[in-house]
């Protein structure tokens, strides 16, 4: 029996994962060689979860393919510009510059991107006995969700050195990272007359907080609060937290809300004040809003931990799909939109 269903909508990553299935084994190697350990799980967990691919959505994936290859570039001509954009275009600014030399200028990877490849507990431990400058650096330099379960597995007296250290962090002189590399047994690509590079400040602390566990988040503001009042007020201003999902426009909160499972959403209310919880209404069906307001009222009392886990939960997606351009956030920390 045939199936004459409409082929499903897919997203940025599954067309990256169909274009790379479709390449073959080495060549998609190559392509995947030159992303970093975040793309290359996405579109790997992608990959492995393809299942009966239909005929028309390949060749739509390869369509969209060519047509913007086409548009862009000629073979051989101006292929840096289009490197450059496509990018920057896919992967924001601050990644794509990391990526651009080492496509356009031949360079190797350093000491510290290899960190973005292990687990947090094993760069904690690589890091556990350096400076704590050094230690500062290399948190700064990583995601922020890495950087923040890294953090997770000082002691409360580390962490915090390692924020208020990542919060004074302005640029970082070629030869710091030099050294640092050689630390790790790398060598730093273009050497000591690298330019400046633009490391840590409080919107870096800001996103690493926004990664912690709510306790430690909670212990860690305290003790910054009482080292420095204003840079603690700088930080929670910047922070994107579950409340500031009240700023999130209404497509933002639709297209969220079509990531975020029933049970997670309704934990996550449990915990909110009516401002969020009227804003996730009006973005539902009429039917919708009914049954999670009657799910709300039957449940019983939760614990604040599961309730917190929640909107961590919830928090994480909204990044992810705010890093990827699906949304826009909002609050102190948002840009602000005209």
């Amino acid at each position: 029996m045939s199936d004459n269903r409409a082929p499903a909508k897919l997203s940025k990553v599954d067309k990256a994962a169909i274009l790379l299935l479709s390449l073959g084994e080495t060549d998609a190697a190559q392509v995947l060689r030159h992303m970093g350990p975040k793309e290359v799980q996405r579109v790997g967990v992608a990959m492995s979860q393809m299942r009966n691919v239909q005929r028309e959505q390949v060749e739509q994936v390869m369509g969209e393919f060519v047509e913007i290859v086409g548009d862009q570039t000629s073979l051989g001509v101006g292929a840096d510009t289009y490197i450059r954009k496509m990018l920057t275009q896919a992967l924001g600014e601050d990644k794509a510059n990391n990526l651009i030399d080492r496509i356009l200028l031949g360079g190797s990877t350093s000491g510290l991107d290899s960190l973005k490849w292990m687990e947090p507990r094993a760069v904690a431990d690589v890091i556990r006995y350096e400076h704590p400058q050094i230690q500062a650096i290399v948190v700064a330099y990583l995601d922020p969700d890495q950087a923040g379960e890294v953090l997770s597995h000082f002691d409360h007296k580390v962490r915090l050195d390692i924020v208020l250290r990542v919060s004074s962090l302005n640029t970082v002189q070629p030869t710091a990272l030099k050294e640092l590399n050689q630390i790790l047994e790398k060598q730093f690509a273009g050497g000591a007359n690298a330019t400046r590079t633009q490391l840590g400040g409080v919107k870096r602390a800001a996103d690493i907080m926004n990664f912690l566990d709510s306790s430690i988040e909670g212990q860690l503001m305290d003790s910054i609060r009482e080292v420095d009042a204003d840079l603690s007020t700088q930080i929670e201003d910047l922070m994107f937290v579950f409340d500031n999902l009240a700023d999130v426009d209404d497509r933002g909160i639709q297209a969220l809300l079509r990531e975020v499972s029933s049970e997670v959403l309704v934990l996550a209310l449990k915990g909110a004040d009516d401002t969020i919880k009227e804003k996730v209404f009006k973005n539902m069906s009429k039917r919708a809003a009914e049954l999670l307001r009657d799910d709300l009222e039957a449940r019983g009392p939760v614990k604040v931990s599961e309730v917190e886990g929640a909107q961590k939960e919830i928090l994480t997606i909204a990044r992810r799909m705010a890093e990827s351009g699906e949304i826009v956030l909002g609050g102190a920390g948002g840009e602000a939109m005209i």
